[in-house]
């Protein structure tokens, strides 16, 4: 998944100092600025550029303590939805310093 983020330091300090995302090392230079992050087994790839204008559009990390996460990231400050139930799922939202809005869910135990 790819990301058009107006401050790539920003979203560094948020995916990777904040979320805990893996900066990758093998990004080509494309010659624009970017970066590639390892998320779990997925990658997100940020891509200097203007952000979409916000139509719902979002992608979602899996958590095991959603309750945990959104109060971490609420004491450092960042605004997260309260969490809702979805199915046997529950699921926040907060987002990143663009604009990019974030799920975070955390699955039901089976």
């Amino acid at each position: 998944m790819s990301l058009n983020v107006d401050d790539v330091d920003a979203a560094l300090a948020f995916y990777v100092g904040t979320l805990g995302l893996i900066p990758r090392t093998d990004r080509p230079d494309f010659g624009f600025p970017g970066a590639w992050l390892d998320a779990g087994g997925q990658q997100v790839h940020l891509i200097s550029g203007p952000p979409p204008p916000a139509k719902g559009q979002h992608f979602a990390f899996q958590v095991d303590d959603l309750d945990g996460v959104v109060s971490e990231l609420r004491g450092e400050g960042f605004e997260v939805s309260d969490p809702v139930p979805v199915g046997p799922n529950r699921q926040a939202f907060l987002s990143d310093p663009a604009g990019n809005q974030v799920e975070l869910q955390q699955v039901a135990a089976s």
